[in-house]
């Protein structure tokens, strides 16, 4: 079966990994047809068929063994990805400013109701909007000047996610 891993805070500040390293800790796990996306901890492999949970246990633990570096990882399949970018809510985002339309990746269900609440009394010209374990976020003037970060990690209470952004989360698509 195929997979896409997104690993979490990848080549951001101090936590560098090469997409050499990313890619032999795979192979050495068994898999096969690694190809490493980016410099930002995105690859995409074939695995037996597993559950999520177990592939992203695994990846984490030989990760950790073989570079040191723990890092949380979220796996789809190429379904579930494909379903991210059918479920776009923001196409307009995604044709003119790809890069500033972000996904982020939940081991969970987002909480939709809190996040319509959040948007309902935001003033700001960001969009964001829950999809089953995804949260599309327009930024429109970039990420950088954003006061919506800190209100978005409440009303989604989950602390554990990673983030892509468009032409990102279609590179990944393709590559599967």
């Amino acid at each position: 079966m195929r997979w896409a891993a997104m690993l979490r805070g990848i080549n951001l500040g101090k936590r560098q990994l090469k997409s050499a390293e990313l890619k032999a800790v795979i192979e050495g796990l068994g898999f096969t047809d690694v190809k490493t996306l980016l410099a930002s901890g995105n690859v995409v492999f074939t695995a037996p068929d597993a559950s999520a949970e177990r592939l992203e246990a695994q990846l984490h633990d030989a990760l950790a063994l073989a570079t040191r570096l723990k890092s949380e990882i979220f796996v789809r399949t190429p379904a579930e990805v494909n379903a991210v970018v059918a479920a776009n809510p923001f196409p307009d985002a995604a044709t003119d400013r790809p890069s500033f339309l972000v996904v982020t990746f939940h081991r969970r269900s987002v909480d939709a109701a809190a996040v319509d609440a959040l948007m309902a009394v935001h003033d700001g010209p960001e969009r964001a909007r829950a999809i089953d374990r995804e949260l599309y976020i327009d930024f429109p003037e970039g990420q950088g000047r954003s006061m919506l970060h800190a209100p978005l990690g409440k009303a989604t209470r989950d602390p554990v996610t990673t983030a892509r952004n468009w032409n990102t989360v279609l590179k990944i698509r393709d590559a599967l």
